[in-house]
C-alpha cells in the first residue's frame, strides 16, 4: 500500500501539522490502495500564506513566461502519463484502457488549448477607437483555491491549474480525498516543470476540513470548485462573508432529445455516452427523451445495447465499465434503482445488485428504465451512476418542456436531421451546452452550466477569463 502523507507547500514536500490518516480505497476490490493525510487548519494556512507571498512576483512576469512554464508542464505530464493512468484506475475505478486514453488524455488536451487561447488573448487592450486614452487591463484575481472531484481527476485539475497559472494567479489545490494520488503525481510534475515556489501548492483534505478552511479563508481571493450541487451551495455560503469570487461546476441531468428522424446511431451513441465512466459524469445524457412514433423501437434498442455492456475490474484492459467510486455512491445508486421500480418505471435492463460473478467491489449493472415521467425522482435527481431514464414525448414543444423541467442546466443533446429544428432547439434549451447529432464541442469551447449546474465557464478563453479581473484605466498614453 502506498504511503503518501506529505503535502506540497512553497515548493517543498512537508509533513502535516496535525492532520489525520485516511485510507484511499480501490473500488474494484474494496481494499485500501494508499494512505494519505487529511490536512489541518494550520496546513491550510501555510499553503495559503505561500500562495499569497508568491503572488506579487508571479502576476507581474510577462505572460509569455507563464505560458513557457505551462509548455514545460505539458512535456513533463506526457512523460508521466502511465503513472497517472495507473493511480487513477486504482483509486477511482476507471478501467485502465479508458484511464490511459480519456482520463489522462484530457489533461494534456486542456493545457494545450489554454496555451493556444492565451497566445491570442489581449491582456491589455484599448477600450475602442472612440476612447484612445482608455485602457482595459486583465489582471489575475489573486490567490485561487482549486477544489477538484474524483470522477474526472486530471480533467478538472488541468482545467483549473492551467487557466490559473497562465492568468497569473497563485493557487492551492485540494483534490478529492477519494482520488488524491493523481494530484500528488501532478504536484511532482509542477515541481519538475520548475514553477517558482509558492505558485502552486497542494494539500489533501476533506470538504468539511480543508475545503471549508479554504472557501472561508480571508486571504483566498477565489474558489473554483467542481462537485455536487449540495457542496457548491455550502461553499457559496461559506465564501459569502469574504465576498470572494466563487466559480462552480456542479451537477447535471442532461436530456437527450431523440426525434423520429434521428440518425441510425443516435440511440447507441446516447446509451454508450450515458454509461461512460460508469455514469459518473455531470454532463451524462441521463434522460433519453424520445418521440412517440419511434418510442418502442428505441426502448428495445437501448435495452439491448445496455445488456451488451460488460462490467469488470479497473485493472483489466478492455472496453468494459468499472466500479463506481465507493460504497456510499454504490448504496445511493442502488437506492435510486429501487426508487425507480417503486415509482412504476419499467425496468428493461439491469436492476439492483451487482452484476453476475462480481461479489466484491462497487459494481453496478448498466440499468435502463422505460415509461418514465419527468416528475419521477429518477428523472429529477442526479444519480451519478449507469442508470438511464427513457421518457416519451409527442411534440417538439413538449420535448423542450421536459428537457427544461429540471433544476439543472449543464448539457442537453439533440438528435434530428432537420437542422432548422436543431438550431431552433439549441436556442430554447436552458443549458450551458447543447450537443447535436453526436458532434462534440471543439477545442477551447467553454464548459459550464446554468441554474443549479453552477456558474462560470472552464476551458479556452472563457476559462482564462474566470481567473482574471477587468481593470478600466482612463488617461492612458498610447505607446
Amino acid at each position: 500500500m502506498l504511503e503518501k502523507r506529505d503535502f506540497f507547500i512553497n515548493g517543498e514536500w512537508v509533513k502535516s501539522q496535525g492532520g489525520t490518516d485516511h485510507h484511499v480505497i480501490d473500488p474494484s476490490t474494496e481494499e485500501p490502495t494508499a494512505v494519505i493525510t487529511l490536512g489541518s487548519e494550520a496546513d491550510t494556512n501555510a499553503a495559503v500564506a505561500a500562495a499569497k507571498a508568491a503572488l506579487p512576483a508571479w502576476m507581474t512576469i510577462p505572460v509569455e513566461e507563464r505560458i513557457a512554464y505551462v509548455s514545460k508542464l505539458i512535456e513533463v505530464y506526457e512523460s508521466r502519463a502511465e503513472d497517472l493512468a495507473v493511480v487513477m484506475s486504482a483509486e477511482m475505478g476507471a478501467p485502465i484502457s479508458m484511464s490511459r486514453s480519456s482520463q489522462v488524455g484530457a489533461g494534456s488536451y486542456h493545457l494545450k488549448n489554454f496555451i493556444r487561447a492565451a497566445k491570442g488573448f489581449e491582456f491589455s487592450r484599448p477600450l475602442g477607437s472612440h476612447a484612445p486614452n482608455d485602457r482595459i487591463i486583465y489582471e489575475p484575481v489573486g490567490v485561487a483555491a482549486l477544489i477538484t472531484p474524483w470522477n474526472w481527476p486530471m480533467n478538472q485539475v488541468t482545467l483549473k491549474v492551467g487557466a490559473a497559472a497562465i492568468a497569473g494567479c497563485t493557487m492551492v489545490l485540494k483534490p478529492s480525498e477519494e482520488s488524491p494520488i493523481n494530484a500528488m503525481v501532478f504536484a511532482e510534475m509542477m515541481e519538475e516543470a520548475g514553477f517558482p515556489k509558492g505558485v502552486f501548492n497542494m494539500l489533501n483534505g476533506d470538504g468539511v476540513g480543508v475545503g471549508s478552511n479554504l472557501s472561508g479563508h480571508k486571504d483566498v481571493d477565489m474558489v473554483s470548485f467542481t462537485g455536487s450541487t449540495r457542496a457548491g451551495t455550502l461553499i457559496s455560503k461559506n465564501a459569502a462573508d469574504t465576498l470572494k469570487r466563487v466559480h462552480l461546476e456542479l451537477g447535471g441531468k442532461g436530456a437527450n432529445l431523440i426525434f423520429d428522424d434521428a440518425d441510425e446511431k443516435a440511440v447507441k451513441r446516447g446509451v454508450i455516452h450515458m454509461m461512460q465512466n460508469t455514469g459518473q459524469s455531470c454532463n451524462a445524457p441521463s434522460r433519453m427523451v424520445v418521440q412517440k412514433g419511434i418510442y418502442d423501437q428505441v426502448v428495445a434498442e437501448a435495452a439491448a445495447i445496455a445488456d451488451k455492456i460488460t462490467v469488470g475490474p479497473a485493472s483489466e484492459e478492455g472496453r468494459h465499465i468499472g466500479p463506481v467510486v465507493n460504497e456510499v455512491q454504490w448504496n445511493k445508486i442502488q437506492g435510486m434503482i429501487e426508487v425507480g421500480i417503486a415509482e412504476g418505471a419499467k425496468l428493461v435492463s439491469g436492476g439492483p445488485g451487482r452484476p453476475e460473478g462480481l461479489n466484491r467491489g462497487f459494481y453496478v449493472k448498466p440499468t435502463v428504465f422505460a415509461d418514465v415521467n419527468n416528475q419521477m425522482a429518477i428523472a429529477q435527481q442526479e444519480i451519478f451512476g449507469p442508470v438511464l431514464a427513457i421518457i416519451p414525448f409527442e411534440t417538439e414543444e413538449e420535448a423542450v418542456e421536459i428537457a427544461n423541467d429540471t433544476p439543472y442546466g449543464l448539457t442537453n443533446y439533440v438528435q434530428t436531421q432537420d437542422m432548422v429544428r436543431a438550431n431552433r432547439l439549441a436556442t430554447q434549451l436552458r443549458s450551458g451546452m447543447v450537443e447535436m447529432n453526436g458532434t462534440s464541442r471543439a477545442a477551447g469551447s467553454p464548459f459550464g452550466g446554468m441554474k443549479q449546474s453552477g456558474n462560470g465557464r472552464e476551458g479556452g478563453v472563457w476559462g482564462l477569463e474566470d481567473f482574471l479581473e477587468v481593470k478600466a484605466v482612463s488617461g492612458w498614453t498610447p505607446e
